[in-house]
């Protein structure tokens, strides 16, 4: 297998922290890959809900987000730029076009242009969340984390992102995985209490 294709690979997967990974920003984390290349690799934590209405920041975009209707702090990176991700159906694949404003990142899931006007996507989105910030990776500093064990590699579903209780969104994704990793859900918040 080329590097190359190793790398590449990653983009649209999700990344679940392990009880392992120490980093406070990313305990209990489920991160959405967005780009992942040589160059480094950026994503969002979609499971980080804030106290802070989508509305209070980006009043056209409010009545499309998701339950809850809050701005996600999607890493420690960045954290006064907002990103939106959002779900469309079929997203263009069957010959359509794509929505204008939105980049498919991995099948139905993309990056939505928040300078672009809401009404432009506000038929064809199934679902969008909205971050602050970001989780970004200097180039092969995922896969050093990768190898240290910090992370398990799982693939996404659509509903990962506008998932309704985002605080069990670990748990659940690791809870579908057909491997011991479903196992790990399991893993108590404290393990000195076990």
């Amino acid at each position: 297998m080329s590097g190359m294709t190793e790398v590449s690979s990653l983009t649209g997967r999700l990344l679940v922290a392990t009880p392992a990974l120490a980093d406070p920003n990313f305990d209990r984390a489920v991160v959405l890959l967005l780009d992942h290349d040589k160059k480094g690799s950026v994503g969002v934590v979609l499971n980080r809900p804030t106290p802070v209405d989508v509305g209070d920041i980006l009043e056209g975009w409010a009545e499309l987000a998701g339950d809850p209707g809050v701005v996600f702090q999607g890493g420690p990176v960045g954290l006064d730029s907002a990103l939106g991700v959002a779900v469309i159906p079929g997203g263009g694949l069957s010959g359509e076009r794509t929505p204008l404003g939105w980049r498919r990142v991995h099948g139905a899931i993309g990056v939505v242009d928040l300078e672009a006007p809401p009404e432009l996507l506000a038929k064809a989105l199934g679902s969008l969340r909205i971050f602050a910030g970001y989780a970004g990776w200097g180039p092969g500093q995922l896969q050093d984390e990768l190898t240290d064990g910090a992370w398990y590699v799982v693939e996404s579903e659509p509903g990962d992102i506008s998932s309704p209780a985002p605080e069990r969104l670990w748990r659940e994704v690791l809870r579908r995985q057909r491997s011991e990793l479903a196992m790990v859900a399991t893993y108590p918040d404290d393990p000195s209490l076990n």
